[in-house]
């Protein structure tokens, strides 16, 4: 599989501090390191992260005062990038990452709840990171009447994804938890087949109200847990 278009340096840096906000790891009104040191601690340069804060500033997650320094705010924020992943390091935040190790068309198997409008589907196979630990094994079926992706359009950001390639905006999703074996396509690197995981079973649905993706997904407990925060 060709690796997957990770997004641009300063989107990660911005997104990841969106879910660390979001995790309570950063609080309503702290004041950030300076923009130096804190370009240092992240190993990136100064200007990647001035753009990473503005970024920040456009979505209402940071106020900068002149003299001053910059201060996290959490009010009337807009979502970030992976504002429908809702798994975090046992200790809050860290930034999803993907690798993609499978892409195929395909009849729907019998064993999927029944959504969309075709008897087809794309499969996507996806290991998922927190930061750099495998936490989970994704498996997405996006109907084939909202359109077909290939390997070489996939990005690291799915929902990225569907807007940028299909014009396809994912609205809202419902998730359902469970407990499951981990299937025989797990990678070595995230845990054994068959190894007890936790299961979240969602079905999305894009803004006219069509249900056009299906996904299942095993996470390793002792390394993620799922979070859905009400505000």
């Amino acid at each position: 599989m060709p690796p997957l278009t990770a997004l641009p340096k300063h989107m990660q840096i911005s997104e990841s501090l969106i879910r660390d906000i979001q995790a309570g790891r950063l609080l309503d009104g702290e004041r950030l390191p300076p923009e130096r040191a804190m370009a240092s601690e992240l190993g990136t340069s100064v200007g990647t992260l001035r753009k990473a804060l503005a970024a920040l500033e456009d979505k209402g997650f940071l106020r900068r005062v002149q003299g001053s320094g910059n201060y996290i705010q959490t009010d009337d924020a807009e979502a970030g990038v992976y504002a429908f992943f809702r798994l975090e390091r046992p200790d809050g935040g860290g930034l999803p990452r993907a690798e993609l190790l499978d892409i195929r068309k395909m009849a729907k198997p019998a064993d999927l709840p029944e959504f969309g409008a075709s008897d087809r589907a794309t499969r996507i196979r996806r290991l998922r990171f927190l930061d750099n630990t495998p936490v989970a094994a994704e498996e997405i079926w996006l109907d084939a009447a909202s359109g077909t992706l290939t390997a070489a359009q996939m990005s690291e950001s799915l929902y990225r994804t569907y807007q940028n390639r299909l014009g396809l905006w994912v609205a809202r999703a419902e998730d359902r938890l469970h407990i499951a074996p981990f299937p025989d396509w797990t990678p070595e690197a995230l845990a054994a087949p068959g190894e007890t995981a936790g299961f979240v079973e969602r079905m999305a649905w894009e803004t006219g109200g069509a249900e056009v993706e299906y996904s299942r997904t095993w996470f390793h407990g002792d390394r993620a847990r799922y979070v859905q925060r009400l505000r």
